[in-house]
């Protein structure tokens, strides 16, 4: 092996390593802006203050210890779905394996489905509250700024929602140097504090959250809450090694990540050890006075980094949630004409930036927003480990027995930390439990009419045969080639019978096309098309994409010809069906989500633009569905 491709298989493995620090790690790496300051908020004035701080870090090393590093970075990064993470990929891998158990797979999916809500939440509560602890950092260095912190945090918050548009290729690669900066000063930050008061380390010890919780029952609960902010961005690991491979994502966190943050909340408990007045901003009175500002102007680029990273995991669940039958159609635009994940959706873009300004005037600061942030967070943590003991028990071996054990005990854990934050609700936790709630029943109106929809327009499936021999006589054979889409495999599309009947033609060439997305994140080409030639001339073909791929026809045309069915796109016309949904005037319960659903129907996105089809070759064909 030559030394020059050593060195290149070494760059670009650290490349890879860079990047998944800028992206992987920026929510949970801007915690320490606010998580130990609300822990502290929370001391009442008679409880010794050493007790206190050495409980509140004894919690949290252990908190991210056991949460972060064990379950997420250790075990949950083993349990994905082709490569890919997040709760959309667990719940493709919980339901492969409960296929054999209907009733399961829908308690998994609608499991599913309010956690992809609650993930929802958290996408607008994190560029709200990140961008606001860093803004704060102006209070500090002068008082007088403080009226400014909002007017500036919406500005910068605006700026980048305004540019989604655009991408972030072009300073994409700028997120991991600036990431490694931040952590880095974490770092250093931290161990000068802590050089000067050692004797915090001791907290390293699980016994000290062990006293303090039993000297201090009453209070617990109320600590537990604010500790458990450091455990936010969490799922981020888990969501995004489908970018980076499991391995890249375990050594930044244990290199780099974990011990950074380590350092830094040991070094601000060691600072208000040393003097309890800096407990109003304990990260910010770290740095000496002269270097606060540029303080601030780092923590704000680390937080632009991290909303970023939120807003386009937003985008991407957004996505599958779509393929996934979730959500309806939604126009996407890719804004990288090379990576495959950089994409824009104008609705969810735009829905996201209205609830994050009204999040910033609506609470003012980080303090507020923090009530808010731990019900979606310990909400979808609860929610994955019941997904994951789902699979497991439903998976034989001993290792299987072995993990639904551990999981039961993550999952009492987990059901503390929601227990401490439902306190909570009244304060501001409110908010996620309510956007949630909406999400959920868009999402499950959405699967439910398509379900029904489907119902009502397909034929009995032993009809299969007689689509593909059905006599055609009376019917004129014209030039040309015509693709029908049809949601079901079998059967006779509704646009071809409507075409059939008034026109009383057949394309020389006749497609039936069935564009299924499978629960898996990605289809290899020599799975993504199926054929089928009837007796009578029409073709049957049913193409293949994973939930994380685009559904791009021309790529489907290209594999057609491949095996012998010649299509050109610019020669061929494709007939689509399009239901108008009518609500019966019956009254009851549910007639508002039939309405809902008919209103989804006519605004997602056009069939045409979903497939990337040339708008000039579409033709379609409108049809009346009574629901």
């Amino acid at each position: 092996m030559s030394a020059s491709g050593t060195d290149s298989r070494q760059s670009l493995k650290a490349a890879v390593l860079l990047a998944a620090l800028g992206v992987v790690f920026g929510d949970i790496g801007t915690s320490p802006l606010y998580a130990f300051k609300q822990a502290m908020a929370a001391k009442p004035a008679e409880v010794d203050a050493q007790q206190f701080v050495f409980g509140v870090l004894s919690m949290m090393v252990w908190a991210i210890t056991l949460t972060v590093s064990l379950k997420y970075v250790l075990i949950m990064l083993r349990y994905n779905h082709r490569g890919e993470g997040g709760v959309l990929a667990l719940l493709s891998y919980t339901t492969n394996v409960l296929r054999a158990k209907p009733g399961q797979v829908w308690v998994a999916t609608m499991l599913g489905a309010f956690s992809v809500a609650l993930f929802f939440g958290d996408a607008v509560i994190t560029p709200a509250i990140s961008v606001l602890s860093a803004v704060e950092g102006l209070s500090v260095i002068s008082p007088r700024a403080q009226p400014w912190v909002v007017p500036v945090a919406m500005a910068i918050l605006l700026w980048l929602f305004a540019v989604q548009r655009k991408g972030t290729a072009a300073v994409g690669k700028l997120f991991g140097p600036i990431m490694l900066l931040w952590f880095g000063t974490l770092a250093t930050l931290g161990v000068i504090s802590i050089a000067q008061s050692p004797e915090v380390l001791q907290a390293l010890n699980p016994t000290y959250a062990l006293q303090f919780a039993m000297a201090q029952p009453g209070l617990v609960m109320l600590v537990v809450a604010a500790v458990f902010l450091c455990l936010t961005g969490a799922e981020a690991l888990y969501a995004d090694m489908g970018h980076f491979g499991r391995s890249p994502v375990q050594w930044v966190w244990f290199v780099v990540v974990f011990p950074c943050l380590m350092l830094n909340y040991f070094g601000q408990g060691a600072m208000v050890l040393r003097s309890p007045e800096t407990v109003k901003n304990p990260f910010y009175l770290l740095a000496p006075e002269a270097l606060q500002l540029p303080l601030v102007i780092l923590a704000t680029l680390a937080t632009v980094i991290a909303s970023q990273a939120v807003i386009t995991g937003a985008f991407s669940a957004a996505q599958q949630a779509s393929r996934l039958n979730l959500l309806p159609r939604l126009p996407v635009l890719h804004t990288s004409e090379t990576a495959q994940g950089q994409i824009y959706i104008p609705v969810v873009n735009w829905l996201l930036m209205i609830v994050v300004m009204c999040l910033v005037v609506g609470f003012h600061s980080s303090e507020e927003l923090a009530a808010a942030y731990g019900i979606a967070v310990s909400g979808d943590l609860v929610l994955t480990s019941c997904l994951m003991m789902m699979a497991l028990a439903s998976t034989a071996g001993s290792r299987a027995k072995v993990m639904m054990v551990l999981f039961l005990g993550m999952l009492m854990v987990e059901l503390v930390y929601l227990a401490s934050n439902v306190g909570k609700i009244a304060e501001g936790g409110w908010f996620p439990l309510v956007l949630a709630i909406i999400l959920f029943t868009v999402m499950t109106t959405w699967r439910t009419g398509m379900e029904v929809l489907r119902a009502k327009k397909q034929t009995p499936q032993d009809q299969e045969d007689f689509a593909l021999s059905m006599p055609l006589d009376g019917a004129s054979r014209v030039d040309g080639a015509a693709i029908f889409f049809t949601a079901t495999a079998y059967g006779l599309p509704t646009a071809f019978l409507h075409n059939l009947k008034h026109n009383k033609v057949v394309h020389e060439t006749t497609v039936f096309m069935t564009v299924h997305f499978q629960d898996a994140p990605r289809v290899g080409d020599h799975e993504r098309v199926q054929i089928e030639r009837g007796s009578n001339g029409l073709i049957r073909v049913r193409a293949e994409f994973g939930f994380r791929e685009e559904a791009d026809i021309s790529v489907v045309l290209r594999l057609l010809a491949s095996k012998g069915l010649e299509l050109d796109m610019d020669n061929t016309s494709f007939f689509i069906s399009k239901p108008a949904i009518m609500t019966n005037k019956a009254s009851g319960l549910f007639v508002w989500r039939r309405r809902m659903f008919a209103w989804m129907l006519r605004n997602s996105a056009p069939v045409a633009r979903y497939f990337n089809l040339p708008p000039n070759r579409v033709v379609e064909l409108g049809a009346q569905v009574a629901l």
